[in-house]
């Protein structure tokens, strides 16, 4: 079996100019979408300094859209299912 070196595997698969590091680029970039945590991106990235997390991160803030939509969601449906719930004073409050 031949062995193709990276510029021509990429182009063999119909990417030419594709590198490693943007497949990097783009697996950091979506753990990032996925509302993960500084920490947890910067394990995933194998970084002992913040700065390349916080990067990934600022260009990702349209994820707190992502996760208020998640939360939203997740109330509409405890309030469409209409049970009691308790406050977090431990106080029953009625859900909806």
């Amino acid at each position: 079996m031949s062995r193709l070196g990276r510029p021509q595997a990429a182009e063999a698969v119909g990417l030419p100019g594709l590198h490693f590091h943007d497949l990097r680029h783009t697996g950091n970039h979506f753990a990032a979408l996925s509302g993960a945590g500084l920490k947890d991106l910067m394990v995933r990235m194998g970084h002992a300094s913040m700065r390349a997390a916080l990067i990934y991160q600022h260009e990702v803030q349209g994820a707190d859209k992502t996760i208020t939509s998640a939360i939203d969601s997740h109330v509409q449906a405890e309030q469409q299912r209409g049970e009691d719930d308790y406050g977090t004073a431990g106080v029953r409050v009625q859900v909806g």
